[in-house]
């Protein structure tokens, strides 16, 4: 019986450059034909692939044998990461020339690569001993992987699979250079591939897939399977179709971080960013507020405490907050200082959003050693000039970054709002405080709700302003009150005369609204009840004189009395 040839089927010289191209023959979301009926069929096949089964690591069974959860899938696909660390220890010591790729190391972190590249030889028969390797999917040839399978693996079994080379082509740029490199092994039948026994099913699906574009398998450990053999060759298709069932699946912090954590060739991959963005999307929301969940979140690794702290609803305190506990996780995780000063400039640096720190926090960071000494006056002073700027072009430097995965100057939710302060210290010891409040801030504030301001200083002391909706002194209507508060508890006692102001229409200068002096002691507050002298609802209008452009602009001026 004659041997077909692949140009005999299809002219692989047809397929031209747009075919590859995302739209085109590689990873197409367009409705595909089903050639299910084809598969392992011998009278639609031209080659005959050999799967020759390897075995894993005594510790290490095949995921579908002991995997019943994420969990287990996890700590057996480290195992597996360990044990083909060992296998390439023992490839180096022997002088052998294999192009595995293995864990690389940046900047002190480690990055994980695909396990182990795929690999075929091409033979005339299935007897031939003098296999041709050739190269594949990059410019290694792998010239003694024949000889390094014989020496230090046992083939455990081989599976015949009579496949189709055009389909295996349009669907993978693997196949396709497997079968059109233009050497003469590149038209002969017999195809031999060595996998893991760990990898079988997963090979198995895959190949299925790739002729019927739908797999049988639904439990989210064999569809993980799949998805890292689909990336070992290839097969963006089936990659995105892995990634949207596992998306379409309950997720858990164990399966997102799992996700996360997956080889970076995988993560990279177009078809799989969807599934790790929707798995930081959980994490996110999941730990937004930080502090009703800090030991949790304390004990998250590197690729959790980047989705949850990239938010922009991140609801803390203050950035203050985020660099407090973005050190303490760093210590606790990088107890090594030289460890944790390349995390810091590599992966947590960009996550905290330096100018939206307090100028006193600002100053700790200069002098902290886990920064890099380089580093930190960079940071420093990006956020001064960004402090520096108007606020017009403060809202124009975030909306700039609106589509960054970091971002440093927009505000994020938080808990305590941001004040601008000016500080004089002759003649006499003065500050001059600003805080902004949303229109939509201030309507949460209603019936009886409040938000307090960040912390600010004067004379060594820490004070703050807390906004109010409460009933005016009659209880007859709702109003809008502020207040002025200082931090410290105790016997403390603190003189300070002070001013109320805020801008309104039509000039939109700055009023004065009450202004007196007060000795504070720890723990108290002065104000207002009803800051404007007027109900609510008039406060709240759209016709309202005290919200320019939709904000509530208030300024406090306070002076250390004699």
């Amino acid at each position: 019986m004659r041997v077909l040839k692949v140009p005999d089927l299809f002219d692989l010289s047809t397929i031209m450059v747009s075919d590859f191209s995302p739209g085109g023959a590689f990873g197409s979301d367009t409705t595909e034909p089903d050639f299910g009926f084809a598969f392992n069929d011998s009278n639609f096949s031209d080659r005959v692939l050999r799967i020759e089964i390897m075995p894993d690591s005594p510790e290490t069974k095949s995921d579908g044998d002991c995997c019943s959860s994420i969990a287990d899938w996890a700590r057996n696909r480290k195992r597996r990461r360990e044990d083909f660390k060992k296998e390439i220890d023992v490839v180096q010591r022997q002088e052998q020339v294999l192009n595995f790729n293995v864990p690389d190391t940046v900047d002190g972190l480690t990055y994980e690569n695909r396990d182990d590249d795929a690999v075929a030889m091409i033979e005339g028969s299935p007897s031939d001993v003098g296999l041709n390797c050739n190269q594949i999917g990059n410019d290694t040839a792998y010239d003694n992987y024949s000889s390094l399978n014989k020496d230090h693996l046992t083939v455990l079994r081989v599976n015949i699979i009579h496949i189709s080379s055009p389909i295996l082509a349009a669907k993978s740029p693997f196949f396709y250079k497997l079968f059109s490199n233009g050497m003469t092994e590149s038209e002969q039948r017999y195809v031999t591939l060595p996998v893991h026994a760990s990898e079988e099913a997963a090979l198995l699906d895959l190949l299925n897939f790739m002729y019927s574009n739908t797999l049988s398998t639904t439990t989210p450990t064999a569809l993980l399977d799949v998805l890292m053999v689909a990336d070992k060759f290839e097969v963006a298709s089936c990659m995105r179709y892995c990634s949207r069932l596992l998306r379409n699946l309950p997720m858990t912090c164990e399966s997102a971080l799992l996700y996360l954590d997956l080889p970076s060739t995988v993560l990279m991959a177009d078809a799989v960013q969807p599934l790790a963005d929707a798995a930081k999307q959980f994490l996110a929301a999941k730990y937004k507020d930080v502090t009703k969940f800090q030991d949790e979140v304390l004990n998250l690794p590197l690729a959790g405490i980047e989705a949850v702290f990239s938010s922009d609803d991140l609801q803390v305190a203050s950035e203050d907050a985020v660099y407090d506990f973005l050190l303490k996780w760093a210590r606790t995780h990088y107890p090594k200082l030289e460890e944790r000063r390349r995390v810091f400039a590599t992966r947590l640096g960009r996550l905290i959003r330096f100018p939206h720190m307090t100028c006193r926090k600002l100053k700790k960071v200069l002098t902290c050693n886990d920064f890099d000494a380089e580093i930190a006056p960079k940071v420093v002073l990006e956020a001064l000039f960004f402090k520096a700027e108007t606020p017009h072009k403060q809202r124009a430097l975030a909306s700039e970054e609106a589509n960054a995965p970091y971002r440093h100057f927009l505000e994020r939710a938080y808990k305590y709002r941001p004040v601008k302060v000016v500080e004089f210290e002759k003649p006499r010891q003065q500050c001059v405080v600003y805080m902004d409040l949303k229109r939509e801030e201030c309507a949460h504030l209603f019936p009886g709700g409040k938000v307090y301001s960040q912390a600010f200083h004067l004379g060594g002391q820490g004070f703050f302003f807390s906004a109010h909706c409460h009933m005016d002194q009659q209880s007859s209507f709702h109003c809008f009150g502020l207040f002025l508060g200082m931090q410290e508890k105790g016997p403390v006692t603190f003189a300070v005369d002070y001013e109320f102001a805020a801008r309104s229409k039509p000039t939109e200068d700055y009023i004065s609204k009450y202004k007196g002096n007060y000795t504070f002691t720890g723990g108290k507050a002065v104000g207002y009840r009803n800051l404007f002298g007027i109900p609510w609802t008039t406060f709240m209008a759209d016709d309202s004189n005290y919200f320019i452009n939709g904000v509530l602009h208030l300024r406090a001026e306070l002076t250390v009395r004699q």
